[in-house]
């Protein structure tokens, strides 16, 4: 067969043998995944890109006869609801016998997991069609929530749903870091949607798992769900100053600061104490959902290992402080928050093995933004930030080579 000419004749390729296949499942499988290409490509909201992709598809098939290619046309109008002229479609005269089970799917189970710490949560919602035997199997679809970055970081759509729900209680069952519970279904497409709608404008996908395969056929089972109502979500509100003061007055004021000598601070230490902890403070207040009680090995790491390199300017006195608060923070906030002392003495070993590679990063400065490393050689250079002339006299001095960098 010659080199198909466009990607329409591609698909048309790709699919000739939908019709051979043993159920609805199978092609809505076959389906997601030729749409998966087209979503990990795209370089703008990849939702839309997929949705075009669909509408342009009918437009160029839409004289098509043949019997495989009616029935991909009717898959991806039933994956794709929204796209143009989707509405349109109806089987072939040659439609399989399973053609009438496409999307007719109801809801039979919806729950969540995730870890104690609060950084990932899981969903999962299982769908049986009203013909099993035409339709397929009861399969499930499963969509994790990364809450340090705010996207839904995979999704996976498998089978048997019996499988997986059992696997994923006895692995819950088996871990005192971890939760199960029945969820509300309208929690669950909220939150999975309004996550997903995030992670379909990313410049670049994260490259683990069957998120661009499966994201069409999610979709189409995110829809089956009751909706949320229309009403936005709120911005979280950042602290305001007299809630920033007080929970550090109770931090200070705690067994944990008490345990790490904190409460002995004084002279020129205590500035750097109380700045370490003013980087804590804005550190969360960076997060999707800002909480500075939320605290785990994974949030350590961004903080210790990342943020702080790019976003702060820290002398030898704050960065002798530094590691020292966020043990004694992160032990405080995780007690704060209930969790089992294992997760508190978890995040506390994580937090000490941290510590070398955050010396590290801190002499090498390899980390940092160009605006911090200018803002550290300023310093380092004597200049006092606060006085403009000293200020304008050092740019002139190093325009040169600040320009270079």
């Amino acid at each position: 067969m010659a080199t198909p000419q466009t990607p329409y004749e591609a698909v048309l390729h790709a699919a000739r043998d939908v019709t051979r296949l043993d159920s609805a499942l199978d092609a809505e499988m076959l389906g997601t995944a030729l749409l998966g290409s087209v979503y990990a490509l795209a370089d703008d909201d990849r939702n839309a890109a997929v949705r075009r992709f669909v509408g342009d598809f009918l437009a160029a098939t839409n004289r098509r006869r043949s019997a495989a290619a009616t029935t991909i046309r009717r898959v991806f109008a039933v994956l794709v609801p929204e796209a143009t002229g989707a509405a349109a479609v109806r089987p072939g005269a040659q439609a399989p016998s399973w053609s009438d089970q496409l999307g007719q799917v109801r809801l039979t189970g919806s729950y969540a997991y995730g870890d104690v710490y609060g950084d990932q949560t899981s969903y999962l919602a299982t769908f049986a069609y009203s013909d099993a035997e035409a339709g397929g199997p009861e399969h499930a679809v499963v969509a994790l929530v990364d809450h340090n970055i705010g996207i839904t970081k995979d999704v996976f759509v498998g089978g048997p749903a019996a499988g997986i729900l059992d696997q994923v209680k006895r692995m819950c069952d088996g871990d005192d870091l971890t939760w199960f519970r029945t969820e509300d279904p309208v929690r669950l497409r909220a939150e999975v949607s309004r996550h997903l709608a995030i992670t379909d404008g990313l410049a670049e996908l994260p490259d683990e798992g069957s998120l661009a395969t499966d994201r069409a056929l999610v979709g189409a089972r995110l829809a089956v769900l009751p909706a949320p109502p229309l009403a936005a979500v709120p911005e979280p509100e950042p602290m305001s100053p007299e809630e920033r003061a007080r929970l550090v007055r109770e931090f200070l004021a705690a067994p944990e600061a008490l345990r790490h000598g904190l409460d002995e601070v004084d002279g020129g230490d205590l500035a750097s104490l109380h700045f370490c902890l003013s980087l804590i403070l804005d550190h969360a207040g960076t997060l999707p959902e800002p909480d500075p009680l939320r605290w785990s090995p994974a949030v350590a790491g961004l903080f210790l290992l990342d943020w702080v390199h790019r976003r702060a300017v820290l002398d030898m006195d704050d960065a002798a402080m530094l590691p020292r608060v966020v043990r004694a923070w992160a032990t405080y906030a995780t007690r704060r928050r209930g969790l089992p002392a294992q997760a508190v003495e978890q995040t506390d070993s994580a937090v000490e093995e941290m510590i070398p590679e955050f010396v590290r990063l801190y002499t090498t400065g390899e980390r940092r933004s160009p605006a911090t490393a200018a803002v550290a050689q300023l310093m380092a250079d004597g200049v006092d930030p606060n006085d403009p002339d000293a200020l304008n006299a050092w740019i002139e001095d190093n325009r040169q080579r600040l320009g270079d960098d």
